[in-house]
């Protein structure tokens, strides 16, 4: 695999490609660093470069597992997705890898699909990070920039799949550097099948827990890290915050966020889940 520019580790720290079958499809992961597994999942329209561009520094002093999500990167799928189907890959993964527990953390999308995992597989958790959430529980409305933002994605991808990925330049050129940069890389390895269906799913605004009070069940400690734009509203953290019973606030923007992520998995090391 060629390494990516934006990729932390330094050339000693070991780097496997996973490859594993659950429910049909053929996916694919990176693992990367040794020691306690944290896995972390990248956002919408992304893949596993997205995840270590956040928290690579995590292979220091972990086995970071980061998987392209179903229907994105090199997991290529183009029938429907699920939470719940979403969250059993991340299962499969660990069961294919022997992994009994794990700190398990995403960034939006990803954040939602670690909390279905955190429901659907709670013995799985030694612990949960929850980066930039949108998602507020279908119970309550989702804030309009966010809808906005699914909906542009939708369309998005059925650009992709009449034109090509090149199509989602325009999309990915308005982000801010460094961030253009690493998801324009990840255009270009892009399935366009898979684009559709991913952004089919986000575009149907489903959420993957009923009630924010289903946190309440998490008997495991919890890292919220509040989002810093509309579409990932500090609101919908804050909302978390309110119903776990083990949370740990974090700000983006703190200067020692990632060192405080990292004392956070190491503190959770060892922990059996619950």
């Amino acid at each position: 695999m060629t390494r990516s520019k934006f990729d932390h580790p330094p050339h000693t720290t070991p780097r496997r490609e996973v490859w594993f079958e659950s429910d049909g499809a053929r996916l694919f992961a990176l693992d990367v660093g040794q020691g306690h597994p944290v896995v972390f999942l990248h956002g919408g329209l992304a893949d596993h470069r997205a995840a270590l561009f956040r928290v690579a520094k995590l292979a220091d002093t972990h086995r970071l597992l980061c998987p392209d999500l179903r229907g994105s990167g090199r997991s290529i799928h183009t029938g429907p997705l699920s939470w719940d189907r979403l969250a059993d890959d991340v299962a499969a993964l660990l069961g294919h890898l022997g992994v009994e527990h794990a700190v398990i953390g995403g960034t939006s999308m990803g954040s939602a699909v670690a909390l279905r995992v955190a429901l659907r597989h709670p013995r799985l958790l030694r612990g949960l990070i929850l980066m930039s959430p949108l998602y507020p529980g279908a119970e309550r409305p989702m804030a309009e920039a966010v809808t906005a933002a699914l909906r542009a994605m939708g369309e998005a991808g059925e650009r992709a799949l009449e034109q090509g990925v090149e199509s989602l330049r325009p999309l990915f050129e308005r982000l801010p550097s460094p961030v253009r940069d690493v998801a324009l890389e990840m255009m270009l390895g892009f399935d366009a099948g898979s684009v559709a269906a991913s952004t089919r799913f986000l575009a149907r605004r489903e959420q993957p827990m009923h009630s924010v009070r289903e946190l309440e069940s998490f008997d495991v400690p919890v890292m919220v890290l509040p989002g810093i734009d509309p579409q990932h509203p500090a609101e919908v953290a804050e909302l978390y915050l309110r119903h776990l019973r083990h949370p740990v606030r974090v700000e983006l923007t703190s200067p020692d966020m990632l060192e405080r992520v990292e004392r956070f998995c190491r503190e959770l090391d060892g922990r059996p889940s619950r």
